[in-house]
Parts: C-alpha cells; structure tokens; sequence
C-alpha cells in the first residue's frame, strides 16, 4: 500500500480533482430525490403542469451537470492509475535490472513477468476504482442516511439499522478473501511458467512425443487454479445477495412504516417515494463498494508480491575502483550457486595478461560458463578473488567494469529490430563503418550481403536467421564496441571448421589488441590459444599450453583423442 502511494505522491492534482468531481457529482445526485418528492407532492398533487414542467428541467439539469463532473473525474482518476502504474512498471522493471543472476534464478522468470504485466494492471485497475468509488458511495451512503432524517426521523432509523449490517458483511468478505486472492496470483504464476516452458521447449517436446504428458501437467495446474479461484469466487459472490436481502428487506421495512406514517398523516406520499430512492441509492452504492473491495483486496494482494520483488536487496553491490587495463587474474577462486550442495569451481588460479588468448575446455558441467561469468560479475565468487587489471572485480564500478567487457553467450541472443540497431548495443552511436568492420572480423559479412543490408527486420530472438547467422553477428555485435576483454563462451559451435579457424585469425588480428577467452567443446578452437584451462568437474587439472596439456593432462589427451584420430605409433 505504501508503495502505491509513493507513486501517487507525483500525481497529487489528478488524486484530489478526481474524487472531488464524483463527490459533487453526489452530491448533485442527493438532490434528485428531494425534486421527485416535490413533483408528486405538488405538481402532481396540485396538478401544476408548470410546476411539473420546471421541474423536469431541474433534474436534466442535474443529470447533465452529473454526467459533465463523471467524465472529468474519469478523466483524471484513469490519467492517476495509468501514472501510477507506469511509475511502478519503470521502478520494477529497473529493480530487475539490478539483481544479480543469483536472485533472478532464485525468483524465477515467469513469477517476473505475471508481476510486471497481471499484478500492474490489476493495481491500475484498483487504483481508478478507488479514486472514483472510495469517497462517493461512503458518502451516498452516509448522505442518504442523513437525507432521510430531514424527511422523517423515524422512517430513517431504518437506515441507521441497516447500514452497520451492510459494513460488517462487506468488510468480512474483504478480510477472508484478501489471502486467497494471494494464492490465486501464485498459482497463475505457475500457469505462466508451464506455458513458457512448454512455447519455448516445443521442439523438445514434439521430439520426445510429449505432448500428452504436458498436457496433462498444464490441465492439472491448471484446474487447481479452477478450483481455487471458484472457491474465491463463491465467497466474493456472497456479497451481492447478501447486501441486496438487507437493503431489500429494509426497503419492505421502510415502505411499511411509510405507510402507517402517511396515512397518520405526518409523511406525504412524495416523501415516502424520496425514502425509497435513497434506499435504492444506497443499494446501488454498496454494489459498487462491494465490487471495489474486491478490487481492493485484488490490488493489496499484487501489490503485496511487487512490493516483495522491490524488497529484495540485490547482493550485487557496486565499487567505486576502475581499472586501465585488461589483464585478469583468478586467485584461489571457489563458486557455489545459491541452495547448492557442491562448489561449481574449487580453487581457480591463473593469469592472463593483456592481449592474451586463453582457451578453456572442459566436460559438460566441468564449469566452464560459471568460471567466464565472474569476470564480468554474473555471479560473484564464494572465495579468494577475481581481479581486472589488478583491482578486484567486487571493489570496481559494475558499469565501468562490463563496459571494458564484450560478452557472446553461449545462446546466440538477438533482438526486434534491424541488424543496425542490434550492433549499437554496445555503441549506440556506431557508424555503418564501424558495423561493417566488426562484422567482417565476426565473418558475417555474407549474412549482411543475403539479408539486403544493415536496415533488414530482425525478428524476435533472430527467429529469422540460422543458428551460424546469429551467432556471427552476436559476435560482431560484442566486437563493435572494442571491448579490452573478450569472452566467447562457446559461441562458434555452430560454426563449420573453416569460418571458425578465419575467425579466429581475424580475432588475432585485431588492431586493439584484446584479452580473449574461448570457451569451447572443440580443441581445434583453442589449440592455438596463448594459454589453454582444463576443467573437470569444477577444478582446473591441467594449464599450459596445446602441446604442454597433451603431454601432462590426460584429461586434456582424452578429449583430443576422442576429436582426432590417433595417428599410428
């Protein structure tokens, strides 16, 4: 709640105007009732078409002056919500941005993305509601109650009555759903993760026939949320019965005592109708303030789970030191991922100097990502310390830092847009020149060429590209930047033989002379490394050399063998 009001706090004209406009819109509709009375008592009563006439007029004059206040607290109540929900859209979104890959593995991406889009809009929703809503039937309600003690003191206690037992029925449903309202947006949460998996593992699933079993899981999740959400709904759906069989009840109570009054003479039949309509105001009102607490416990509920997001501090704190220089240096490093059991790297110790070319190999799972992802903090090392240019990483500017860092990931990774804009990622204001040369030295080139030039339409994910397509071009993308540090994490293995072996030359031929580290299956990709690392499980077995490891390091010897036949003895 505090927080949906931080981002009201800049939008203070707009929360004052809107209310303030339904309120006089109330307020002229309190009158209306007062005028039928008069016309039944008088004009009808006296049969004065004048009157009658005159009066007529009075309530179109109402009903236009309500109608003219309605649209312009809509007005500002929607500008005020949809304010207040791009304040929190950009809050979080920003936030996110911020976490360490520990806390977004840790929170997971399809809970991230039903907070960003379902719980902002449900709040959006609330917050309108309540801007238009929150003072005006309270004070139908209240204004009524007291309307119809200026008419008759007696009949009115009727009102008096009634109200508290509409209060406690619809303040006890808000209080016994808000948890459940809660459990029902974790469970979408889960609906959104299964249909994630399932849209963007399709093939894997088609390849291994199943789609039943998906399936099954998707129904299953799906029809708890049912259940639960029917559970919800029937409690929240007990509130509009409930609310009509006491107003109605009052109304037949109030008809009754109205009738004994007008035939002792101390009530007009125009009043008795006035009674009724504020009766019948009151009804209307209390509908409404029925559906906006369930909005409201809606809204408190999401904004309770962004609230949570926006709680978490991210362990990433950022320095102040910088660095001129791209050397890297491991000493004695140890990683473990957040709830593992097992360290990832055991003790990581080496040096690349500056302009150096370090290979690393390893089985799958021997560690090879995780030891690239210190260097540019991903994640940050359990123990000892991974250094750029001499300064720890933890004590450096995390801007400054990923700015001397060029990254291709082992997921070629490219987004809406032309493939000018993809290569500005790192410079965004990178001349065609600069974009050409890079990807000549990423040799895609031909790419280019095939798709008609820098200004082609690239879809989401490069969908519309091979796998060697984008991978050539998430690596010109890194290179356009003239990074100190290079880091290609197995990004070549679509690539055949020969463009990787020219991509290579054209990486040991680059002007600025970076530190490059290549991650790779393949020992033809980093034999000619200045140094090559050999993991295994974690630990670094072997450093040195192509033809150092293939005399020390049998797991080294392992690979190569398995790759390249063993020439006869």
């Amino acid at each position: 709640m505090k927080m949906i009001l931080k981002y009201l706090e800049e939008l203070k004209k707009e929360c004052v105007l809107a209310p303030l406009f339904k309120m006089l819109e109330a307020l002229f509709e309190l009158f209306v009732p007062l005028v039928v009375a008069s016309i039944i008592d008088r004009g009808i009563g006296q049969q004065d078409t004048a009157y009658i006439v005159k009066m007529c007029l009075m309530l179109l004059g109402l009903a236009i002056i309500g109608l003219v206040c309605s649209i312009t607290a809509q007005y500002f109540s929607a500008k005020a919500a949809v304010g207040c929900a791009t304040g929190i859209r950009h809050a979080l979104f920003k936030h996110i941005q911020s976490l360490s890959f520990t806390e977004m593995d840790d929170i997971g991406t399809s809970t991230l993305m039903t907070r960003m889009t379902s719980d902002i809009n449900q709040i959006q929703n609330g917050v309108n509601l309540v801007l238009r809503l929150f003072l005006r039937s309270p004070f139908i309600v209240f204004g009524a109650m007291i309307m119809a003690f200026t008419i008759d003191v007696k009949a009115a206690l009727i009102f008096v009555a009634a109200i508290p037992v509409l209060a406690v029925i619809v303040f006890g449903i808000m209080i016994g759903t808000r948890p459940l309202y809660k459990k029902v947006q974790a469970g979408l949460d889960t609906i959104l993760g299964i249909t994630r998996e399932n849209l963007t593992g399709v093939r894997v699933i088609r390849a291994f026939n199943k789609q039943d079993d998906e399936f099954a899981r998707f129904k299953n999740k799906n029809e708890e949320l049912n259940h639960l959400q029917k559970f919800v709904g029937k409690i929240s759906g007990l509130m509009n019965p409930l609310t009509y069989t006491v107003v109605n009840v009052s109304i037949i109570a109030l008809i009754w005592v109205g009738a004994i009054r007008v035939n002792q003479g101390s009530l007009t039949q125009g009043q008795v109708v006035a009674l009724y309509n504020y009766m019948s105001q009151i009804l209307v009102e209390l509908i409404k303030l029925a559906n906006l607490i369930i909005n409201i416990t809606k809204s408190i509920a999401c904004g309770n789970r962004i609230q949570a997001v926006l709680d978490i501090k991210p362990d990433l704190e950022s320095g102040n030191s910088s660095c001129n220089e791209g050397s890297v240096e491991f000493d004695h490093v140890n990683l473990r991922y957040k709830n593992a059991g097992a360290d990832s790297l055991s003790d990581i110790t080496f040096t690349a100097a500056k302009g150096e070319t370090i290979g690393i190999i390893g089985g799958t799972g021997s560690g090879k990502s995780s030891l690239v992802n210190l260097i540019p903090r991903f994640y940050d090392a359990a123990s000892g310390e991974v250094k750029v240019g001499g300064v720890n990483v933890k004590d450096m500017d995390v801007e400054q830092l990923r700015e001397k860092i060029g990254v291709v990931p082992q997921k070629a990774v490219l987004f809406h847009g032309t493939i000018r804009e993809n290569m500005q990622w790192g410079v965004t204001n990178a001349s065609d020149d600069e974009i050409m040369e890079a990807t000549e030295a990423a040799q895609g080139l031909d790419v280019i060429k095939a798709k008609g030039g820098l200004d082609c339409e690239i879809e989401q994910g490069g969908k519309n590209l091979s796998g060697g397509q984008r991978q050539r071009l998430t690596i010109a993308r890194a290179l356009v930047k003239k990074p100190e540090i290079l880091i290609l994490d197995d990004s070549a293995s679509a690539l055949d033989f020969a463009t990787d072996a020219a991509l290579r030359k054209s990486l040991r031929e680059l002007d600025y002379h970076p530190t490059v580290f290549i991650v790779s299956q393949r020992t033809s990709s980093i034999q000619h490394a200045d140094r090559i690392i050999v993991l295994d499980d974690g630990a670094a077995v072997g450093i040195g050399t192509h033809d150092e490891l293939m005399k020390s390091c049998s797991v080294y010897q392992e690979i190569y063998n398995s790759q390249f036949k063993k020439e006869a003895v």
